[in-house]
């Protein structure tokens, strides 16, 4: 399959939220002003996301309580904190570093890797489908990072080193650690785990996200509240400023990344599969006045051409399918066609029984 056959979408480009933050503003342009959002407020009881650690997966002693645990997080959060998930610390400690400066590029370098207009890839924003639209104050960098036959090579040849390789390295362990984490939900949900084939050499790609400093955070947005339209994302927070909220029980609670842990939540597509026993949660960013937020989102879906729907294990005549079954690129075709909505996407692709 030909880099050039394959376009999922396109968003429409907008300003980089960067150049804005940096230009000495008291207030936000009104196309970033988000009064109707629910308030930015601190929960007194603060709930903690479940964490589950990996090597107890790993281990025959202690693996039926953490499976148990994590099918827990699932079924009842769509999010879990991943200790001891085995992703090089060293290699994630470059990462980290690399995206710092990537932001930090001067702007005639950064528009080498700018979205081109009818595209996804590259610096800007996603899901911008209008002129009016809102915008998020925040930057990303998305790229297609697997299969390597689907790499835009415009943007990956044209990432600055070392952190092209070090991004090429994170974004083999990280597949893999996705495929593990699959693999312990299938078990956890007592799937065949021939259904969960569908991910092996599957689309994966990286959101990774830049929030500015903002004078007005209680007017602005980071990343409007929405669920992942993919399988499963992985998380990994780049500085010590926190931002992610998840919506639990009608309230938004902040969630406090563990050093040295993963942030792993449920997508749209995994929701589907397992025919609603997972939901997808509604996640957001908030901004702050003080300090920029950085971090990066590696997604994973199925084999664009592959069939996708209701695990077949998972269907009896008490449990029927939930949603319909549609090829992987088409799904992504219809995501990308919209704004970012709550699970509005999901909900169009329910059967009514």
């Amino acid at each position: 399959m030909e880099e050039e056959q394959v376009n999922l979408g396109s968003s429409i480009l907008v300003p980089c939220v960067q150049e804005v933050a940096e230009g000495a503003l008291n207030q936000i342009p009104r196309r970033y002003q988000r009064p109707d959002q629910d308030p930015i407020e601190t929960p007194s009881m603060p709930q903690q996301v479940p964490v589950i650690d990996l090597q107890k997966l790993l281990s025959g002693d202690s693996m039926d309580v953490e499976l148990e645990k994590l099918h827990h997080a699932c079924k009842h959060w769509g999010f879990f904190q991943l200790r001891n998930h085995g992703v090089s610390s060293s290699l994630v400690e470059k990462v980290k570093k690399g995206i710092e400066g990537l932001f930090k590029l001067p702007m005639e370098e950064k528009r080498k890797l700018w979205q081109r207009p009818g595209e996804l890839e590259g610096f800007g924003q996603a899901f911008v489908v209008s002129e009016e639209q809102k915008l998020d104050w925040g930057d990303i960098f998305f790229i297609a990072s697997l299969p390597t036959h689907l790499r835009k090579p415009h943007l990956f040849q044209n990432l600055p080193l070392p952190f092209r390789d070090d991004i090429e390295a994170y974004s083999v362990e990280v597949n893999n650690l996705a495929l593990k984490i699959l693999g312990f939900q299938a078990k956890a949900l007592r799937m065949d785990p021939e259904d969960m084939k569908i991910f092996k050499g599957g689309y994966q790609t990286f959101r990774i996200n830049y929030y500015p400093p903002c004078p007005q955070p209680e007017l602005a947005i980071g990343l409007t509240p929405h669920t992942d339209g993919v399988g499963i994302t992985i998380l990994l927070q780049i500085n010590e400023t926190e931002g992610l909220q998840i919506k639990k029980d009608g309230a938004w609670i902040l969630i406090k990344p563990l050093p040295d842990a993963l942030v792993v939540n449920v997508g749209d597509i995994m929701e589907i599969i397992t025919n609603g026993t997972y939901p997808s949660i509604e996640h957001r960013a908030v901004v702050n006045s003080d300090k920029e937020r950085l971090s990066v989102a590696t997604f994973l879906c199925p084999r664009l051409e592959a069939q996708m729907g209701p695990a077949q294990s998972l269907i009896t005549s008490q449990t029927p399918p939930q949603f319909k079954t549609l090829v992987v690129s088409d799904y992504l075709k219809g995501l990308f066609k919209r704004k970012l909505e709550g699970k509005s996407y999901l909900d169009d692709l329910r059967i009514e029984n």
